[in-house]
């Protein structure tokens, strides 16, 4: 496995100032590790970076000028629009690394597709009405095939259009949270990748770099069902391991610098799996949790650049490619969504990512680990 060091500064700044500075710095750092440690490999890795940098930029760009919640600007396609060209509808749940990295995958493969396209980007800022409201938006303005990015934004597309192919990813289990009939067929208009992460190899990780944990933390918003399929498995593994459990559940946002404070002194250790809610509040979480000499261990890259302590990741940008072939089939191919099984990101190709910067400043070292 290849090794990445991730680096992070805290700076007081305005609001607006900080997004921007926050992004372009962690986006930044992605290029600077994949200049040295994929060195020799496919220019693809660092098209990959300036791409979710700039769009990370654009996004946050349009916010910083309107003051809106949630983008609808549209965007033309690689092609000039004209009346063949495919209507694409985004709804994206809320902006962090993971999911951004997803969407600039997804738009890059229609366009190494060299399909004709126009797309309509939305973010709900992971407000379940705006969910709702863009979902019907995106529907009701008669979009091709509609892209949800996490498992809210599929849900709530799903619940307004059964006709629609509807291309899912950064989700956990299609199944479980209603999406599709089963993973391998799925049966109606959803499909997609699956960003189900490789939980109990994090836990196994945990264990080596906190061998004298006793009790681990589980950190997850509990009105988000992909992170209740996770906690189940860190629970199985944590069992498995010999490892007491506590979980730690936030019903938003607001409660999660509450809740991982009263966590210290409970936990030797914190594990955060891929929850979107804890994800766009990571910075809290390690502020906290950095202060109080407790590690955390994350679910996913993203979460690691903002303050965790490391993780076995998956490839969110790879992720959103893989969703991107599967609409470029749909829309090009006929292809039937309710006979594509979801995809996933292979176990083997999970990367190890640490933060050296609290690392240091948990007295811990990570530099052996891969």
């Amino acid at each position: 496995m290849v090794q990445k060091i991730v680096l992070q500064k805290r700076k007081r700044i305005d609001f607006f100032t900080q997004m921007i500075y926050s992004y372009t710095k962690s986006m930044l750092q992605r290029f600077y590790v994949l200049k040295y440690s994929l060195k020799g490999k496919r220019m693809k890795n660092m098209k990959k970076t300036l791409s979710i940098l700039l769009a990370g930029i654009m996004v946050i760009a349009s916010l910083t000028a309107c003051g809106s919640s949630s983008s609808e600007a549209s965007t033309g396609s690689n092609n000039n629009a004209s009346d063949d060209a495919f209507k694409i509808g985004v709804l994206q749940l809320v902006e962090h690394s993971a999911l951004d990295a997803s969407n600039a995958g997804f738009v890059a493969a229609l366009d190494d597709a060299g399909i004709n396209y126009t797309i309509d980007q939305q973010n709900a800022q992971n407000d379940q009405t705006a969910c709702q409201t863009i979902a019907e938006k995106l529907v009701n303005d008669g979009n091709d095939l509609i892209l949800a990015i996490a498992t809210p934004a599929a849900q709530a597309v799903a619940g307004v259009t059964t006709d629609i192919p509807i291309v899912g990813t950064a989700i956990t289990d299609f199944a479980a949270s209603g999406l599709v009939d089963s993973n391998d067929a799925p049966g109606g208009n959803v499909t997609g990748s699956s960003d189900l992460t490789p939980v109990e190899a994090q836990i196994s990780l945990l264990q080596k770099v906190c061998p004298d944990a006793k009790t681990v933390g589980i950190l997850y918003c509990s009105a988000e069902s992909n992170s209740t399929i996770q906690v189940a498995m860190a629970i199985e593994a944590c069992k498995a391991a010999g490892l007491a459990y506590e979980e730690l559940s936030v019903a938003s946002s607001n409660e999660i610098q509450s809740v991982v404070e009263s966590a210290v002194g409970k936990v030797d250790v914190l594990y955060a799996p891929t929850d979107n809610t804890i994800a766009a509040g990571m910075s809290t979480v390690a502020m906290v949790a950095n202060d109080n000499n407790l590690p955390v261990i994350a679910g996913e890259e993203g979460m690691v650049t903002a303050g965790g302590l490391c993780t076995y990741s998956i490839d969110y940008y790879e992720l959103g490619y893989l969703a991107g072939q599967m609409a470029v089939r749909i829309l090009t191919e006929g292809a039937d969504p309710a006979e594509m099984p979801i995809e996933y990101y292979p176990e083997e190709k999970c990367t190890f990512i640490g933060n050296e910067d609290t690392a240091n400043t948990l007295g811990i070292d990570i530099s052996g680990l891969e």
